[in-house]
């Protein structure tokens, strides 16, 4: 793999992160066609692989690393990684669980509320189901989705405006 770096592991509130070098960057820009975030790109950190995307914020492009990516990273601050980055072309489409898509469509009012949401939120709701294991909470957690988007509960803190 291209684009191999060294960084320094910070971090922003509670989210650790790298800087990615110019000369990457640009490589990436050029490779993706994009440069707006997100930017979906793989590579290595440490030699072990990931997939995540490359992230804008507050002028800065970043790329976060989270704990699938390196274990504890939160305690590894200022760590100097190993980095390998490239842009991922790869399909990450998500698809939604047959059983939370009959519940939304079922509700108008879920129905308008699910299309309103940031297509960052919708995605969490989708990831959120498709990673629950049991039958039963698969069930028991639809319906909290759905109280959630037709403004009668919350999804993890967060309410329907």
């Amino acid at each position: 793999m291209k684009n191999h770096f060294t960084a320094q592991l910070d971090i922003i509130g509670i989210n650790p992160f790298v800087f990615i070098p110019e000369e990457i960057l640009n490589e990436i820009f050029k490779t993706s066609g994009k440069n707006k975030s997100p930017i979906p790109v793989k590579g290595m950190v440490n030699g072990k692989e990931f997939k995540q995307n490359l992230m804008r914020y507050s002028g800065e492009w970043r790329l976060y690393i989270n704990l699938t990516m390196l274990k504890d990273s939160p305690k590894r601050i200022g760590e100097i990684l190993e980095i390998s980055v490239e842009f991922d072309d790869s399909d990450r489409t998500i698809s939604m669980h047959p059983d939370l898509e009959k519940a939304i469509k079922k509700n108008p009012v879920a129905t308008k509320n699910f299309e309103s949401l940031i297509p960052s939120m919708r995605l969490e709701v989708v990831r959120y189901i498709n990673n629950l294991k049991t039958a039963e909470s698969i069930e028991r957690n639809i319906g909290k989705i759905i109280r959630y988007l037709i403004g009668e509960g919350d999804f993890f803190g967060k309410k329907i405006k």
